[in-house]
């Protein structure tokens, strides 16, 4: 069984004129090398591809619509290679065919004119990989395009073309830079007549949001994913100015948002297949300026049975916004993911994170903690004044003094497209060649105070101090007394920490049950002996999955043992001590270095004086 779709799209709604000409349109998420060179996949993926389903959803719009003239018929193919292996031979004898059919010689041909493969949505890590599949496809003479954050990245920010993008340029493959919305007609207009331009650049002409083509995946894709989850945005950009995030250069820092009835269309389409789990990827949901209209809309789709859940990204502040955490909660929000970073100000100030206060930490995640919102944050080590000691002692407190439940840790990467990237670039400095390293696992720039080899080693050790079973017993315990069910931190962790633990991957990159291709390997390393490849990946396989069944075996015991305790329903510690007053608590988050005491000092200041203007108000009321 493969995880594609192939649909007929001259039956497709809207589609009555009679068809002449069949134009393939095959759509491909790429996947990533693992650390020995083979493509990361599994039976099923845990993070939909959002750039998929929006590529799907326009093609199919373009195909009902006929935009391309009645007598062309879309032919729509999707793959997502983190689930499926890519069937070559049959896109490519599907793209002959219809090249062979529009030649009127009823032979097989290798006129690229049958159709256009597109790679979407391809990362910096997974732009290596994407040149293969490119290699590949123009070999046989087929049309090839890429899109993405690495190619948008790079001619956002970047004074010339990068190399990658000269390499793809060089193989005949086509560039797309921006959002396909306003485009996506002239690309496949230009590939009908065989006259692709080089590269495509649309970074100065975002789209309007509003009455946009919504994302869509057919049922038989979604259910290549953990737990049938689809995805879509209900927006884009974002407003503050990370150093880190390629987001802002790209989809810019304007608030862009769909309307409630364009998220009311696409819930009931996805219903009417089974689908109602989602991962909204916004990556900043609480800067959606329509958030609260969607939200509302969601929570009356709920009301009619339509059972929605879905996890969302926000910032620190989101919980400031009157009535946010509440009407997330009733529109079906399970968990959030939250921009954590770093508890030390002044690697916030590093990150141009100026939004990030230490002090509404606890504040933060304790309001969505009441609202039995499973939370999230992300963790970033390898700033420049971070050590082996002061990582573990930052993991230490945030164990001690915050109540998050799941932590990700990534290492600081310049990923092309931030302004960390392009500073490093124009000032000649050292960044590793190999993009499929830029994982977010990987080092891959010089470290003031640690070696390359002692960051990594950090990186790794990380994830084992932070997810000790002791660790995870207080999560259990902290999760029922906030009313949350302890198997939900049990499936959490397993996740997280069993991605990293033993299967060496980010979760952000693993699924269930990993497949290794002997044939799909970095072009560049030699394919492994069959006697040596086989039995090799089957003891890797025993030997993750043995460690991984142990692992959630203790978790088991120690959820059981939880539940079973009276005394976890009135469970109290540090972190879940409710905060009074944020910035005349004792913690030893305040007291890291003389950033963080001028930051406890600085947010002392200003209740202070937001006490001195409430008072002000108050007897300028009395007065009159």
């Amino acid at each position: 069984m493969t995880a594609s779709v192939s649909q007929d799209a001259g039956t497709a709604r809207g589609g009555e004129a009679s068809a002449q000409r069949r134009f393939h349109v095959t759509l491909i998420k790429p996947s990533h090398y693992d650390k020995d060179g083979y493509v990361i996949q599994w039976w099923k993926a845990w993070i939909p591809s959002n750039s998929l389903a929006a590529l799907y959803g326009l093609t199919q719009d373009l195909q009902e619509r006929r935009v391309l003239g009645a007598e062309v018929e879309l032919a729509i193919d999707a793959y997502d290679e983190m689930n499926i292996v890519i069937p070559y031979n049959k896109i490519i004898a599907r793209h002959r065919r219809a090249a062979a059919e529009h030649a009127g010689d009823g032979e097989e041909g290798r006129d690229g004119g049958g159709g256009l493969v597109c790679l979407v949505g391809v990362q910096s890590n997974q732009y290596p990989r994407a040149l293969a599949i490119a290699r590949r496809f123009r070999a046989a003479g087929l049309q090839v395009a890429i899109g993405g954050f690495h190619v948008s990245g790079c001619l956002s920010m970047l004074p010339e073309l990068h190399e990658s993008l000269q390499e793809a340029l060089d193989m005949g493959v086509s560039l797309f830079a921006g959002e396909a919305e306003e485009h996506l007609h002239g690309v496949l207009g230009d590939a009908l007549a065989g006259e692709l331009k080089p590269i495509y650049n649309a970074m100065d002409q975002l789209p309007d949001l509003q009455g946009a083509v919504t994302p869509f995946l057919p049922e038989p894709l979604v259910r290549r994913y953990d737990g049938v989850l689809s995805s879509f945005d209900a927006g884009r950009g974002c407003p503050f100015q990370c150093s880190f995030c390629t987001i802002i250069n790209v989809q810019g820092r304007k608030s862009r948002y769909r309307s409630a009835d364009d998220v009311e269309r696409l819930i009931r389409a996805n219903h009417a297949q089974g689908v109602t789990h989602y991962f909204i990827t916004d990556d900043n949901f609480a800067r959606n300026k329509n958030w609260e209209a969607i939200f509302d809309r969601m929570a009356e789709l709920r009301g009619e049975g339509i059972d929605i859940r879905f996890l969302i990204q926000v910032d620190v502040l989101a919980h400031k916004i009157p009535g946010f955490i509440d009407k997330a909660k009733a529109a079906g929000c399970k968990q959030a993911f939250i921009g954590l970073e770093s508890i030390n100000p002044a690697n916030l100030k590093e990150m141009k994170k100026n939004q990030n206060k230490i002090t509404e930490y606890r504040t933060m995640f304790q309001a969505w903690r009441a609202r039995q919102v499973v939370t999230y944050a992300g963790f970033i080590m390898g700033l420049p004044n971070d050590t082996r000691e002061t990582i573990r002692r930052d993991l230490e407190i945030i164990q001690r003094e915050i109540p998050v439940d799941v932590l990700e840790i990534t290492i600081l990467t310049p990923l092309p497209g931030s302004e960390d990237h392009k500073n490093l670039y124009m000032k000649g400095v050292w960044m590793d060649p190999d993009l499929n390293k830029y994982d977010l696992e990987c080092v891959t720039f010089e470290h003031p105070l640690m070696s390359k080899e002692d960051l990594q080693q950090a990186y790794w050790d990380a994830w084992d101090h932070y997810y000790t079973l002791e660790h995870a017993e207080t999560l259990m315990r902290r999760a029922m007394a906030d009313g949350i069910k302890p198997v939900r931190i049990w499936q959490n962790l397993l996740q997280i920490y069993g991605a990293m633990g033993f299967e060496r991957v980010h979760p952000q990159q693993c699924g269930y049950f990993r497949r290794r291709v002997r044939a799909e390997r970095r072009p560049e390393l030699p394919r492994e002996n069959a006697l040596l490849f086989y039995p090799k990946n089957v003891l890797r396989t025993l030997r993750n999955y043995v460690g991984i069944g142990l692992y959630a075996w203790r978790l088991h015991r120690i959820r059981r043992r939880v539940e079973a305790d009276p005394v976890s329903k009135t469970h109290r510690d540090l972190a879940l001590t409710p905060v009074v007053s944020a910035e005349d608590e004792e913690l030893e988050m305040f007291h890291l270095n003389k950033a963080a005491e001028a930051a406890v000092a600085k947010a002392k200041a200003e209740a202070a004086a937001r006490e001195r203007q409430t008072a002000k108000r108050a007897g300028m009321g009395a007065a009159d």
